[in-house]
């Protein structure tokens, strides 16, 4: 029954986004994109798609923003981030991956203005830039050996319990 006299809270809805950790000699790719305050810099990164998988969602993010193919190897971590005040929640799952062939020189997002490999040093000195706290987390943990199986990352469609694990326990 919908009674206006009675306040109904808002429906509270996490983001849930990817990112990929790549890195080459030491140093990692990151994207420096148009954010709301100027330019900002990030691990290739974005939001999940509806029908998408977590790991699609970080293989077409990685290839739109860098045009690199990207191949999870596994995660690093997921992250639970509220920025600030207010309900915004961020879910953010950290992949780790090896790259590929570059398909497009220029990444094909508008909002990539460039793509960097940068040292962990670097980002460090340049901390205002980055657009959250997640950025250098997720390296300090990729750095520190946080790796968690590819096959974690579990895509459930349809039955979440299919038959064929009820018979092997």
């Amino acid at each position: 029954m919908n009674r206006p006299d009675i306040d109904t809270p808002p429906v509270w809805k996490p983001h849930v986004t990817v990112a990929a950790i790549a890195a080459r000699d030491g140093r990692f790719l990151i994207v420096e994109e148009a954010g709301r305050d100027g330019t900002v810099l990030n691990q290739p990164a974005g939001h999940l798609e509806p029908g998408e998988s977590l790991i699609e969602a970080v293989v077409r993010e990685t290839l739109e923003e860098t045009g690199y193919r990207f191949e999870p190897r596994g995660v690093v971590a997921l992250y639970l981030w509220r920025p600030g005040a207010g309900d915004r929640t961020i879910l953010r799952v950290n992949f780790w991956g090896d790259l590929g062939e570059q398909a497009h020189p220029a990444p094909p997002d508008p909002d990539i203005l460039a793509t960097h490999w940068l040292d962990a040093d670097s980002l460090r000195a340049q901390q205002a830039r980055l657009r959250s706290p997640l950025v250098l987390r997720a390296i300090a943990d990729y750095q520190r050996g946080l790796h968690l199986p590819l096959d974690a990352v579990v895509d459930l469609a349809g039955d979440a319990f299919p038959p064929e694990a009820a018979s092997n326990g």
